[in-house]
């Protein structure tokens, strides 16, 4: 990112889908933003007998990685949002710690 808010200018991080669910309800809990829904969950595709590769298929992996980036994406653009410790926390932390003290990030 160019955005002077954030500390570090480029950072890798995986996170799973849980952990996008919970930013997603510390933003609505924490903020004034709109949040964009999450790409639905993958309940029919872990039955068993179901003939493809499930939440293992390639195509499904494909989709649900660019759903989760056109929703991380928007919500990291959002100029409230850019101000919420959980958002950096998500974007820049190793390990997202779930009992932090929400909080706004003061531009540097």
């Amino acid at each position: 990112t160019n955005l002077p808010i954030f500390k570090l200018k480029e950072s890798t991080v995986r996170r799973r889908y849980s952990d996008f669910e919970w930013l997603r309800s510390e933003l609505e809990r924490e903020s004034k933003v709109v949040v964009p829904p999450l790409p639905g969950k993958a309940f029919l595709r872990q039955l068993p007998f179901r003939g493809d590769d499930g939440i293992f298929d390639d195509n499904f992996i494909e989709e649900r990685k660019q759903g989760l980036e056109q929703f991380i994406n928007k919500v990291a653009g959002h100029p409230l949002a850019q101000n919420e410790r959980c958002l950096h926390m998500f974007l820049q932390d190793e390990i997202i710690d779930k009992s932090y003290t929400p909080s706004k990030i003061r531009h540097a």
